[in-house]
Order: C-alpha cells, then structure tokens, then sequence
C-alpha cells in the first residue's frame, strides 16, 4: 500500500506575495502536506539543522528555494544542503525568477534537484507549484522519517 503520509516542505522565500501564491498552490491539494516558510538562507540553514528557534521543527522532505535572499543566498544555501552528509538526501527545487543560463547552470553544478523559473501570470505560478507539490507527492519516492 503507498506512503500518503503528507510531506514536509520548506519554502525558501523572501518575496511575501511568493508565500502567499505557494501557500494557495499547497492548500488547494488534498493531501495535507505541510509547507513551512522562512525568509532568508541564514534562517533556512537553522531550520534544515534544527538550530534556535527551529529546534521543534519537523525536518523537510523537500526544499523549494530562491536564489535572491538576504544574508545567506540561494547557492550558498544549496551548497551548504548538498555538502552536510545529513541534508544532502533532501530533494532541493530551485524556483525563482531567474532565467539567466549560468543561474541554472550553476544551481545543477551544485547538484540542485530541479531549477524552475516562477511564472509572473498568478494562474500560471499556481499551476507550476501544484505540479512541484503533485510530482512530490504521488511520482517521486522520498526517503522515509
């Protein structure tokens, strides 16, 4: 019988309007997966070790990142996941405004899982985080708890 236990997805987003828009996207599905949200790399490093404030804190099954953050930016923080033997199972998808080909070049280079460019249109950018959370959900096997 499959695993339709819910995930645990960190969202990585400095962009309130962003959070919003993933956070309509991930309540419009049925399975209850649980989206937490931080907003910038250094806090996104805390929660991912369970440091400070984020000692409670459930580890994610999946990382949906941005690139443009303050203090520590998307690359580091890629690069600081996929170096640590404990976080480098986490699924990390890239999803940001950038479509420069370095950005993506660089973002694979550092073994990002999947680089995925945010649509503007509101109905598009729904659409594209729905599939992120279905393939999640129902195609890709994640490594148990």
């Amino acid at each position: 019988m499959p695993d339709f236990r819910p995930i645990e997805v960190l969202l990585v987003e400095d962009d309130p309007g962003d959070v919003l828009l993933t956070r309509e996207a991930f309540s419009y599905n049925k399975v209850g997966n649980r989206l937490h949200v931080v907003h910038d790399g250094e806090q996104a490093l805390m929660f991912l070790r369970g440091e400070g404030a984020y000692e409670a804190m459930p580890r994610p099954d999946l990382v949906l990142l941005d690139l443009n953050l303050p203090r520590v930016d998307g690359f580091e923080v890629l690069q600081e996941i996929k170096n640590d033997p404990d976080l480098r199972i986490i699924p990390v998808v890239i999803l940001t405004t950038s479509e420069a080909e370095q950005d993506i070049l660089k973002g694979y280079n550092l073994h990002a899982n999947a680089y995925v460019t945010k649509p503007v249109d509101f109905d598009q950018f729904i659409r594209v985080v729905r599939q992120i959370d279905d393939f999640f959900v129902t195609v890709v096997k994640l490594p148990g708890k």
